[in-house]
């Protein structure tokens, strides 16, 4: 079709091209989609997909963090499902571990390859919003002709990157929609609400991953909900979220080094640090006692007296 040759042409205008356009994300892209994958903008053919038993593997890997998910995407697909879209799961490497789509659609998502066991990574589908925003580690919209393949041009593509508290990217939310109708303004809509519920499981997750910690905020200044500290009864920090590591200049991946929560905010330590520390320990044991020292004393484990020596010390009334 004049269509599908046009945008063909455009690809491969822009990839040979070094203006500012050509510079674009979406540009550099395509260029990595034909130069570093090898991929031609005509292929026809819809994705791979893997066999029911590596599907299957796929999800066990990811069986917990599946079974968090699902409520979510069975929420995001009753905002968005009555408008034609359909709303994907996948794993980091780009392939397809669930879907929620009305059933007046499913013939039509699968005839564009939007199932599960789909391969939709860059590397095998070129610039789409599942292997986008795999590859640039981001939340993307690929619409209509941001793709790179013409037979891709239909659709519209939100996605955004759930990290796990490694750092590391752990699946990518999708959703995608082949209506004709569907215009750029829509989709920005679309996209804040896929980033939200991004944001949504990867908190859940995080805070799965560290059951019996004190999950704090990083930084309530900063727009990103993710931004979250694990801290044990020790008050180290034992895990950060990928926005927490980015703001306190953590290692970006992989374990922490343990750190006293306090060194991260900027508070006193030493001397200062465990008196102060000690005091609110003394505090919250009288007021627990309702002012009873002998009741406070016995819930501290220290003598009477003891006790009333670190109230004199500290400066606490009865």
């Amino acid at each position: 079709m004049r269509q599908e040759a046009d945008h063909i042409d455009k690809v491969m205008r822009a990839v040979e091209s070094r203006s500012d356009a050509a510079r674009s994300p979406v540009a550099a892209s395509w260029r990595r989609s034909m130069e570093h994958h090898g991929l031609d903008p005509a292929r026809g053919k819809v994705p791979h997909v893997v066999e029911a038993r590596e599907l299957a593997r796929r999800r066990d890997e990811l069986g917990e963090f599946l079974a968090m998910a699902m409520p979510k995407l069975d929420q995001l697909f009753a905002l968005v499902g009555a408008s034609g879209c359909g709303v994907l799961l996948t794993d980091a490497t780009g392939i397809v571990l669930d879907l929620r789509c009305a059933d007046a659609d499913a013939e039509i998502f699968r005839g564009w390859g939007l199932r599960p066991g789909a391969d939709w990574s860059e590397a095998h589908e070129g610039t789409n919003g599942i292997g986008t925003c795999l590859a640039e580690r981001r939340r993307v919209t690929i619409h209509r002709d941001d793709h790179f393949l013409a037979r891709n041009t239909v659709l519209s593509c939100m996605d955004a990157p759930i990290f796990g508290a490694d750092g590391h990217i752990l699946a990518a939310l999708d959703v995608s929609s082949a209506r004709v109708n569907e215009t750029e303004g829509f989709n920005r809509l679309l996209s804040a609400a896929v980033s939200q519920y991004a944001q949504t499981i990867e908190n859940l997750h995080f805070r799965a991953t560290f059951p019996d910690a004190r999950i704090i905020l990083a930084d309530p200044d900063e727009a990103d909900a993710t931004a979250l500290l694990a801290v044990d009864d020790n008050d180290l920090v034992i895990g950060a979220t990928r926005s927490a590591r980015r703001i306190f200049g953590l290692e970006s991946v992989g374990p922490l080094k343990l750190r006293p929560s306090v060194d991260l905010f900027g508070r006193g330590d030493g001397p200062t640090g465990f008196e102060k520390a000690e005091r609110a320990a003394v505090v919250r044991a009288l007021v627990r006692a309702d002012g009873n020292v002998s009741q406070a004393a016995r819930v501290l484990g220290i003598g009477r007296a003891t006790l009333y020596r670190q109230m004199h010390k500290f400066g606490i009334e009865r």
